[in-house]
């Protein structure tokens, strides 16, 4: 400042640097014109759910409504042995055509729907409340709590999940409570690790820290806090883990482990039944239709489950 009162030659200089930065930044600013709203369309755009992820669930709830009406809707008796001509192919009164014991193929693929998702939803309900519970109260209260759960955890995860499922099937009888708790077992450890990092995190926020404050007291604060918080990214992989579940009770099927009974009708079952030499030569029919019925369902659960997941930016789940 000059003793006149004028700025000096320096601070004009200054000056003039700083409007012409200004101008600059407002230039490149106005040059990406709409384009600046970028990462908000992004993220709207990613925050939609998609027409794919309703067509999913359309074949999910017909599938579900099936498998809950079976009995009621008229399809052919599915154990009924000479409905019609053995290995028949597709026709108007067996639209899936019929296996070596003449037996219905549509109405049997109807049919296992009831235990293959049966099994898939039972097996990892129980494995969100058992692997849940746990996990939030391990990673609650730690300390000594945490490490016996964490270890009970990584037993689970160390020992082979096939083997395991062999030894406790092939040990107890084959029911569908079995089988479904068999698979729920193996997903106990996935969820009680995701259960216990969530509860990590929001164990350290402010509300919690409020409610302890307040004086509420640990189950409160548990149900009414963290709960609340943690289920949300339990159920965002639900739909995911239950499509591992319904490949899961295949496998066993496959391995001639799954739910015993000529009337338990599965996915997997009939897979095997049509899997012998002939009937691949001869009458593929018998094994194609409850394949693609499985795998269309099986899609439909993970493409819908990973739609949810990121609708709720979860983090990737391995079980």
């Amino acid at each position: 400042m000059s003793p006149d009162g004028r700025p000096s030659r320096k601070g004009r200089a200054s000056r003039q640097r700083l409007l012409r930065r200004f101008r600059v930044f407002r230039l490149v600013r106005s040059s990406k014109g709409p384009e600046s709203d970028g990462p908000g369309e992004d993220e709207a755009v990613r925050r939609r759910l998609g027409v794919g992820f309703w067509l999913a669930v359309v074949w999910l709830v017909v599938m579900a409504f099936i498998a809950l009406f079976a009995p009621m809707l008229p399809f052919a008796d599915p154990t009924k042995v000479g409905y019609s001509g053995p290995r028949e192919p597709p026709s108007a009164d067996a639209w899936f055509g019929t296996d070596a014991l003449g037996r219905d193929v549509f109405s049997r693929t109807m049919y296992g729907a009831r235990i293959s998702l049966a099994v898939g939803g039972f097996a990892i309900v129980f494995g969100m409340v058992v692997g849940g519970a746990l996990g939030i109260l391990a990673g609650y209260f730690r300390g000594r709590l945490d490490q016996a759960v964490g270890f009970a955890f990584f037993v689970l995860l160390s020992f082979p999940a096939l083997v395991l499922a062999i030894l406790i099937t092939a040990t107890l009888k084959r029911s569908l409570l079995v089988v479904s708790l068999t698979i729920g077992i193996l997903a106990v450890a996935p969820v009680g690790l995701l259960a216990r990092a969530s509860t990590l995190v929001y164990a350290e926020r402010e509300f919690v820290a409020a409610a302890r404050v307040l004086g509420a007291r640990n189950g409160r604060i548990i149900v009414r806090e963290l709960l609340p918080n943690v289920v949300i990214p339990m159920g965002a992989l639900t739909l995911l883990g239950m499509a591992v579940a319904v490949v899961a009770e295949g496998s066993l099927a496959f391995l001639g482990l799954s739910v015993a009974g000529d009337e338990a009708i599965s996915w997997g079952k009939m897979i095997v039944d049509g899997a012998g030499l002939r009937d691949l030569q001869n009458a593929t029919h018998v094994a194609m239709f409850p394949v693609v019925v499985m795998f269309v369902t099986v899609l439909a659960l993970n493409f819908a489950g990973d739609r949810i997941r990121q609708y709720f930016d979860v983090k990737e789940l391995a079980f």
